[in-house]
């Protein structure tokens, strides 16, 4: 099981994710920039111990309705081979760690494993703050152990009443609103196929 580290980051994933966001095609909001708060996520263990993962929600507070988005990310301890500079989030100082490469999960073979497993049931969810913690608010519908598995990030999530949150074949998952209140939503949808991870 992976550790939660109880550290600093110079600068913060909140930094890092303000930078990157607005450069992603699926970004919703305005010219401005957005104003990033961390609202909910979980996290996955890589079984050989390498790879931080987390799926992080950070709500963007500067629209006129918050706008939330799914962030996946990779942390590693060295640069990612062969990856393309879109893939990096950045670097970051970590006060344990010491430098980390953050990598969009969607372009981080080890975040896409994992996550592929977790829709075969194959992997647990793990609380995104607490270590050896498994999330139970994190479900998956509709999948199973198979051959294979196409996965489609949602990367501007929707809330959803949890009884029609989604498709068969679907992860579901949660956050905060800035305003205390609770939602639900699909973070991904899932198909029959070779294991695969992309966004929509």
């Amino acid at each position: 099981m992976a550790s939660v580290h109880r550290t600093t980051m110079t600068p913060t994933k909140l930094e890092l994710i303000t930078r990157w966001l607005p450069e992603q095609p699926w970004y919703a909001g305005g010219a401005g920039g957005p104003e990033l708060v961390k609202a909910g996520g979980f996290r996955l263990d890589d079984p050989e111990g390498e790879v931080g993962i987390e799926f992080m929600v950070v709500v963007d507070t500067c629209a006129a309705d918050p706008v939330a988005y799914l962030v996946p990310m990779g942390y590693r301890g060295t640069p990612l081979e062969g990856a393309d500079d879109e893939a990096l989030i950045g670097t970051s100082e970590h006060g344990v760690l010491g430098t980390r490469w953050i990598y969009d999960g969607a372009h981080d073979p080890v975040v896409s494993a994992r996550l592929c497993a977790l829709l075969r049931g194959e992997a647990t969810p793990q609380h995104q703050s607490e270590s050896d913690t498994p999330d139970p608010t994190v479900v998956v519908r509709g999948t199973g152990p198979g051959a294979g598995t196409v996965v489609a990030l949602v990367r501007v999530l929707r809330p959803k009443e949890e009884a029609a949150a989604g498709p068969s074949g679907c992860l579901v998952a949660g956050w905060t609103w800035p305003d205390g209140s609770p939602a639900r939503g699909v973070f991904a949808t899932v198909a029959p196929g070779p294991d695969a991870v992309r966004s929509r």
